[in-house]
């Protein structure tokens, strides 16, 4: 019973209130929750996004003309009962993450994904390079 309210046995707990607080009121996943680090390899990127916590499905990549767009959001529910099954204590936390990259010299029809163990690892092939055209031009 004593999680309902910022007092302890021993009086009051500066520390745990805050930190109840926070957990109180955040209602969007820390900034710092989606590493990203990207690899030049080549003949292609590898990008990899850390998203611990997401099912596959919560996950979504979409193009938006020169631009690759990771979303992903869910909902993550915490409870504490008694014996009996009443409720004493019950969270449900959404969090959404959303952040768009840069694909201007990848091919946008080769982009592959997969998502195992909490990491988001996408290939982009870059475009191949194009062949500078020459021609002669005849004269009038």
């Amino acid at each position: 019973m004593y999680g309902l309210s910022p007092f302890g046995r021993n009086g009051f707990d500066l520390f745990n209130f805050i930190n109840d607080l926070d957990k109180q009121f955040s209602d969007t996943m820390p900034v710092n929750s989606c590493r990203t680090d990207i690899r030049d390899e080549g003949d292609k990127y590898v990008m990899e996004s850390e998203l611990p916590g997401f099912e596959k499905e919560d996950i979504k990549l979409d193009i938006n003309g020169s631009y690759l767009v990771i979303s992903a959001q869910h909902e993550n529910t915490e409870e504490k009962k008694e014996d009996s099954g009443k409720y004493i204590h019950r969270e449900r936390k959404f969090g959404s993450y959303k952040r768009s990259f840069d694909i201007s010299d990848v091919d946008a029809d080769g982009i592959s994904a997969e998502y195992k163990n909490g990491i988001l690892i996408i290939d982009l092939p870059k475009k191949k390079p194009e062949e500078p055209v020459a021609k002669r031009l005849e004269i009038k």
